[in-house]
């Protein structure tokens, strides 16, 4: 018997894409449905991240048009992160299936279907995953798998060249919600819940209109956010470092000592300028590093609500 299915799409200055995007999927859920692919409970979940443009009010319209389409307000930008969140989350209940899939729709939703095929085998989470970055620049190629082979070496338990498409039975979503930390990293934490996962490939297509809502400095900002969420490999580097710099400066005192006993010892700052530079740079490199794993531990307890919500629109 088909399942329900629920289409989560995070959305933040969306108004460029959006009605393009909601056509499309509306219809690709229509025609899972008219396949007998997942029953006629199914649904879209638009997310409105904290728009600043007129993103809410064209998932107001749509959800108002269409009676598969359902919308989630936030109370402010919380992230990306937060809004996949919180579209599954506060529909944790209602459906037997949950994908996640960006607004801009570059990940091939051509894949769906063998997601939804791939669940109805047994599979509880079934992974995106990018087969071809021929559309890929080189830079944004070899940032994005450098991304990933970093994540893999640091400990960061991700599915290498897949990012946050991916279809969730509920009780994943279930044993999600256990997890309580305000650190966000989705694409880490499924992998660790565990039970049968399959993938899917596809080819990612160009995004038609807008602009894209991860630049190098955010992409940089959540693969920090990643490493020191997981792994504590930073915090194992910094103590190496550590004895390197103090073998150093063991080879330094010997140096000194044996001068001063050569008497080729002369005054000046450049022996003593070097050395202080060098070690109180390092010092404050690995206070810097452990200051950012308090400041998570900070984060966390104070428990605040990962994501608001404002309105709800569901039917």
């Amino acid at each position: 018997m088909p399942k329900s299915l629920v289409i989560i799409v995070p959305c933040y200055n969306e108004e460029a894409i959006f009605e393009s995007s909601s056509g499309t999927l509306l219809r690709y859920l229509d025609g899972l449905i008219a396949g007998n692919k997942v029953n006629s409970d199914s649904r879209l979940c638009f997310v409105d991240d904290g728009s600043k443009d007129i993103t809410w009010e064209l998932i107001q319209n749509c959800v108002a048009k269409n009676e598969r389409a359902n919308g989630l307000k936030l109370s402010k930008n919380f992230g990306h992160q937060s809004a996949v969140l919180a579209g599954m989350l506060e529909n944790k209940d209602r459906f037997d299936a949950f994908i996640t899939i960006d607004a801009d729709l570059q990940d091939d939703i051509e894949a769906i279907e063998k997601m939804v095929d791939a669940h109805a085998n047994g599979a509880k989470v079934v992974y995106g995953v990018r087969n071809d970055r021929t559309t890929d620049t080189f830079f944004k190629r070899s940032t994005a798998e450098g991304f990933y082979t970093l994540m893999l070496k640091m400990g960061v338990p991700v599915v290498y060249n897949h990012a946050d498409f991916r279809l969730m039975d509920k009780m994943i979503i279930k044993e999600l919600e256990n997890y309580k930390e305000s650190n966000l990293f989705i694409r880490g934490i499924i992998p660790t819940i565990g039970f049968k996962s399959e993938k899917v490939y596809y080819k990612r297509k160009e995004r038609e209109a807008g602009e894209s809502k991860y630049p190098l400095r955010k992409m940089l900002a959540f693969a920090w956010n990643g490493i020191t969420s997981f792994s504590t490999t930073p915090m194992k580097l910094v103590l190496w470092f550590g004895v390197l710099n103090f073998i150093i400066a063991l080879f330094i005192t010997a140096y000194v000592i044996i001068s001063k006993f050569a008497g080729t010892t002369v005054s000046g700052w450049t022996s003593t300028l070097l050395p202080m530079a060098y070690f109180s740079g390092s010092n404050m490199i690995a206070i810097g590093l452990i200051g950012e794993y308090i400041g998570k531990i900070y984060e966390e307890i104070k428990a605040r609500p990962r994501y608001i919500i404002e309105k709800d629109l569901h039917q």
